[in-house]
């Protein structure tokens, strides 16, 4: 079982890390890359990232990267790979601004800080699995159908414990995904604020 979870985490972590390449190839071509031309690297790398190259590597690639920084969220992973889908619907901001303060108020407390420890609550805490639940269906009210399958599928992952731990949170947050989620907020409120220092400058008087 444990080798089983071992390989499915490595196959996890070589699909997101070959799509952070096509996404960073994609930013240094002009044009747009074909859905078509995305599925073979994707294809080509994640080879590359899951199996070991040469005799001089222990693990593969993938079982580097992730030693360093350990098993994204369910949540991270699928919002990740759906970017591989182009004309895809934006995440909403709303959805940043939560996560973005979730993890301000989480990781801090979970490394210590105050009395309460909220990661304890990942473990079996039906109110956590029903904010959850909430949180998913304010996704679904205001449109954002993508985010109620992600939610969905991170509990069912959770409770078929797809992944090592046992804990809820590390299936709905990680780290990069709360930087993710602050970066975007803020910097969603600083276009706000320039587009609006420059509509005033352009309806100026004089």
């Amino acid at each position: 079982m444990n080798n089983y979870m071992q390989s499915i985490a490595l196959i996890e972590m070589s699909i997101s890390c070959s799509i952070i390449c096509i996404w960073l190839m994609q930013k240094l071509i002009p044009g747009e890359i074909p859905f078509g031309v995305r599925v073979l690297l994707l294809l080509m790398l994640g080879n590359i990232f899951f199996w070991p190259l040469g005799m001089s590597m222990e693990l593969p690639l993938a079982g580097y990267v992730r030693g360093i920084t350990g098993d994204l969220s369910i949540v991270s992973l699928l919002l990740l790979w759906s970017s591989l889908i182009p004309k895809g619907k934006a995440t909403p901001i709303g959805f940043k601004f939560t996560i973005g303060l979730i993890a301000i108020g989480f990781y801090p407390m979970a490394l210590g800080l105050g009395m309460i420890d909220p990661y304890a609550w990942g473990y079996g805490s039906i109110g956590l699995l029903i904010a959850v639940l909430i949180f998913a269906v304010i996704c679904g009210l205001i449109g954002w159908t993508k985010g109620v399958w992600i939610l969905a599928l991170a509990v069912i992952s959770w409770s078929g414990h797809w992944h090592e731990s046992r804990n809820l949170w590390d299936y709905v947050i990680d780290p990069f995904l709360a930087f993710w989620a602050l970066f975007g907020s803020f910097y969603y409120l600083y276009r706000q604020h320039r587009e609006k220092a420059q509509s005033g400058y352009l309806f100026r008087a004089g």
